[in-house]
């Protein structure tokens, strides 16, 4: 599934959240569940999805994600519990 889309991913319910962009959100889902991508995300252990947004084009995806990046925690939680307020895993949606 090629498809640019801005997610963010917890280590648990209101933990630490990790916020991307990719073009190919199944696969980038996989490698964040599998500890595969070295950084911010491994270290703290971000592996559940609990939000994502896809569009229509990469530079839309990446507005959005420095959009999100630079709003408050207060925001993102917001965001997160507007659609997903169990913080479930929702990386069988992707697919």
């Amino acid at each position: 599934m090629k498809q640019p889309c801005v997610y963010m991913f917890a280590n648990r319910r209101n933990g630490t959240i990790y916020t991307g962009v990719t073009s190919n959100p199944p696969r980038r889902a996989y490698e964040h569940r599998q500890g595969l991508v070295e950084g911010f995300s491994k270290k703290y252990g971000c592996k559940i999805l609990v939000w994502y947004e896809l569009h229509d084009t990469m530079n839309e995806a990446i507005t959005r994600e420095q959009q999100i990046k630079g709003g408050s925690r207060a925001k993102k939680l917001a965001l997160i519990e507007s659609s997903n307020p169990d913080w479930n895993d929702l990386f069988d949606t992707l697919i």
